[in-house]
C-alpha cells in the first residue's frame, strides 16, 4: 500500500505539471490562431493508451511517462517531422506567425510553471500558515547526525547562529543554507566559533557516503518498541523516556548514545519517565554500545513543545496576507534552485553527483498521503521544470527562445535547415543529460548503501 501511495503522488504531480506546462504553449497558440496537431500527456511512441481528435487537435495519453508535448503545425520540434516544412508556409502554421507571437507561445510553458509554483506557495501559506522553531531560541543547540559535520568540527549542542554572515529566523532554513554555504558561526558554551565548510560538501553528501540529514532538533530518547530477544524488554517499556544513565542526566538522545558508548558490555542504572513519573530500572548494553530497543529518532514538531524542549511559533495569515508571504517563499525557492545549478556546473563542488532522474524524484514523495507535502514537492518540481526548460539548449523552450530573440534583434530568421540541425544537437544533449541523471540513480541503487 505504501508503494502505491508513493507512486500515486509521483504520477499525479508529474501529470499535473506536464498538462499545465503544455497548456502554457497550447493556449497562446490557439489565441494566435496557430494549429495544434497533438496534445499529449506522456509519449506515444508507436501507440497511445488513449486518443481522441477534437477539431484539428488529437488529445491523447501515451504509454511512456517521461513527459508530454504539444505538436504545433509548422514548428521544428522534438518530433523532427520535416515533411510539413517542405511546402509553402500556411497562415495557421507557427513559422508564419510574427516573432513576438512565436516568442509568447514558447515562453507560455515556463510562465505557467512559475505562476503555478507561486499560486501553490500562496495557497499553502493561507491553508497551513508557518509552524517553526525560532533559530534564536535553539537554546539546546543541534543534534549532529552526519559524520561529515562532526569531522569538520560541529558538535552536539552547538547553536548555528549564522551562515556566511547571515542570520536565520526559522531553524528549518538553516540546514539548506549550510549545504549551500562556505562558513558557519556557532555558539558553543557561550562562545562564538567559526567553522569553514568544505568546498565539496554537496559532493560528499551526494556520493552517498554521508547519507541522511546533517543535523536536526535534539530529541529525547523515547523507547517505542523492542526487537526480537531484546534483553531489556520488561525492564524498559514502550513510551519510556530515558532521563539518566548511571546518575548522569541524559535529556537528549545524543547524550544517551554517548553514555551507551562508554558503557559497552555492561549493565547500567537507568531513570526513565513513565506515565509522568520518574522510575528507576536497569538496562543491559551490548558489546556494540547498543540498548537493543527502537527509539523515536524524529518527532512531530508539536510534540517538542509538549515535552518542553522548544517553543513552537505558529503564524496564521489571512488570504490577503498570504499573497506577499507566498510570493517571497516562491522567490526564495527560485533563487535557491539557481544557486544549486551554479554549484552543479563547478566540478570542484562535486554537486553534479547529486543529479538524479525519475527515481530520485519518485523517492522524495513520502509513503503516506499528505496534501501539504504533496503540494510543497509539486511547487518545487514546477520551479525546477520552469528553470530547466529555460536553459538555452536546442530542443528545450530556452533554445527556441534564444533563436527567436536573435531573429527579433537581427531581423534575420534562422533557416529551417539550421533549426533542424540545432534540434538534433539539442536532442542528443538531452539524451546525454537524461542518461547521466538516471545513471546516477542506478549507480546509487547498486553501489551506495
Amino acid at each position: 500500500m505504501e508503494i502505491l501511495i508513493k507512486l500515486s503522488q509521483f504520477l499525479l504531480s508529474l501529470s499535473l505539471l506536464i498538462i499545465l506546462h503544455e497548456l502554457g504553449h497550447f493556449i497562446p497558440a490557439k489565441l494566435f490562431k496557430t494549429r495544434v496537431e497533438k496534445f499529449y500527456l506522456f509519449f506515444d511512441i508507436k501507440f497511445s493508451l488513449f486518443k481522441k481528435k477534437i477539431g484539428d487537435t488529437v488529445y491523447g495519453i501515451g504509454w511512456l511517462p517521461l513527459g508530454g508535448y504539444v505538436k504545433i503545425a509548422g514548428m521544428v520540434d522534438e518530433s523532427m517531422d520535416t515533411d510539413q516544412l517542405a511546402g509553402e508556409p500556411q497562415p495557421w502554421e507557427f513559422r508564419s506567425k510574427p516573432a513576438w507571437q512565436r516568442l509568447i507561445i514558447m515562453l507560455g510553458g515556463v510562465f505557467v510553471n512559475f505562476v503555478l509554483a507561486f499560486i501553490i506557495y500562496i495557497g499553502m501559506t493561507y491553508a497551513y500558515g508557518d509552524l517553526y522553531v525560532s533559530n534564536k531560541d535553539m537554546k539546546h543547540g543541534v543534534w549532529v547526525q552526519s559524520d561529515l559535520m562532526k569531522n569538520i568540527g560541529l558538535k552536539n549542542g552547538d547553536r548555528i547562529a549564522k551562515v556566511d554572515g547571515k542570520e536565520f529566523e526559522h531553524f528549518n532554513d538553516v540546514s539548506y543554507a549550510v549545504l549551500m554555504g562556505h562558513q558557519i558561526e556557532v555558539e558553543r558554551s557561550g562562545e562564538m566559533l567559526t567553522i569553514d565548510l568544505p568546498t565539496d560538501l554537496l559532493g560528499q553528501l551526494s556520493s552517498g557516503a554521508q547519507a541522511g540529514p546533517l543535523f536536526g532538533l535534539r530529541v529525547p530518547f523515547i523507547v517505542t518498541a523492542f526487537p526480537e530477544n531484546s534483553p531489556n524488554e520488561g525492564n524498559l517499556k514502550a513510551n519510556d523516556i530515558i532521563k539518566s544513565i548511571n546518575g548522569i542526566d541524559t535529556p537528549f538522545a545524543d547524550m544517551v548514545m554517548e553514555q551507551l558508548e562508554l558503557s559497552k558490555g555492561s549493565t547500567v542504572d537507568v531513570v526513565v519517565e513513565r506515565n509522568g513519573n520518574d522510575e528507576k530500572t536497569v538496562a543491559q548494553i551490548n558489546e556494540e554500545g547498543k540498548l537493543q530497543v527502537v527509539f523515536a529518532a524524529m518527532l512531530p514538531i508539536s510534540n517538542h513543545e509538549k515535552l518542553g524542549n522548544y517553543t513552537i511559533v505558529q503564524e496564521k495569515y489571512s488570504f490577503i496576507e498570504s499573497i506577499p508571504v507566498g510570493i517571497v517563499k516562491g522567490k526564495d525557492k527560485v533563487v535557491g534552485y539557481l544557486d544549486q545549478l551554479k554549484k552543479m556546473v563547478k566540478p570542484e563542488t562535486g554537486a553534479y553527483k547529486g543529479v538524479g532522474g525519475f527515481k530520485a524524484i519518485y523517492d522524495i514523495f513520502p509513503q503516506y498521503w499528505s496534501w501539504e507535502v504533496f503540494w510543497n514537492i509539486t511547487a518545487m518540481l514546477s520551479i525546477m521544470l520552469g528553470v530547466m526548460n529555460l536553459l538555452p539548449i536546442p530542443a528545450l523552450d530556452g533554445g527556441h527562445v534564444v533563436f527567436l530573440l536573435y531573429e527579433m534583434i537581427s531581423g534575420r530568421k534562422p533557416s529551417d535547415k539550421f533549426l533542424e540541425n540545432a534540434q538534433m544537437v539539442g536532442f542528443f544533449i538531452l539524451i546525454g543529460l537524461l542518461l547521466f541523471a538516471n545513471g546516477n540513480d542506478i549507480y546509487k541503487a547498486i553501489f551506495v548503501r
